[in-house]
């Protein structure tokens, strides 16, 4: 039987933290219809959906941690965490759809690339949704102790608010200092 994984990351544009990708293998089981890309859901459809998900599939989280966003550059992460979730999946897929136009570097696994992937392919959906959730609960998490900068509300991306208290309070440790605006902030001191 052929076995589709659907892959997508979330935090690449962020400002702070790790960059996070998902892969996910639906069960028969599952009803794709209630499934659509993260961006166009509300925060508590995303929680229940993504409960639902993990219920009926093989699914997998990979990362890329902030030193490695800074040495390998956003992309080049990016590509990394895919890999990561892809090689953590509990089966090997007969193919894995890739969100957007690049593919991590994976020798003996069939990979696809595929334009607005999250908007097209449930699979990409439904990962699109476990990696925002996660990555969501680790910068609300995080911004606990960083309650200045308000990632609860911004996860991390650069707001207006986020970027005036950036030059108030300074870059934190998890800021990606590599980030044109975080670079050009810094350079300017």
């Amino acid at each position: 039987m052929k076995k589709v994984a659907g892959v997508d990351e979330v935090g690449r544009g962020s400002l702070v933290g790790p960059v996070y990708a998902a892969a996910v293998i639906f069960k028969k089981n599952i009803d794709k219809s209630k499934i659509k890309d993260s961006k166009k859901l509300s925060k508590e459809k995303r929680n229940i959906l993504e409960k639902y998900i993990k219920k009926n599939s093989i699914w997998s989280i990979g990362s890329a941690s902030l030193k490695e966003i800074e040495e390998l550059n956003i992309l080049n992460a990016s590509l990394l965490a895919m890999k990561r979730s892809i090689k953590k999946l509990k089966i090997k897929p007969t193919i894995t759809l890739i969100d957007g136009n690049k593919l991590p570097e994976m020798k003996d696994y069939k990979l696809k690339s595929v334009i607005r992937g999250d908007q097209k392919i449930s699979e990409i959906s439904a990962a699109s949704i476990i990696a925002k959730v996660a990555r969501d609960r680790l910068i609300t998490n995080m911004s606990k102790k960083f309650k200045e900068y308000a990632w609860d509300k911004n996860a991390g991306y650069g707001t207006k608010e986020h970027l005036k208290a950036i030059k108030k309070f300074g870059v934190s440790r998890h800021h990606r200092k590599r980030f044109r605006p975080i670079h050009n902030m810094l350079s300017h001191k």
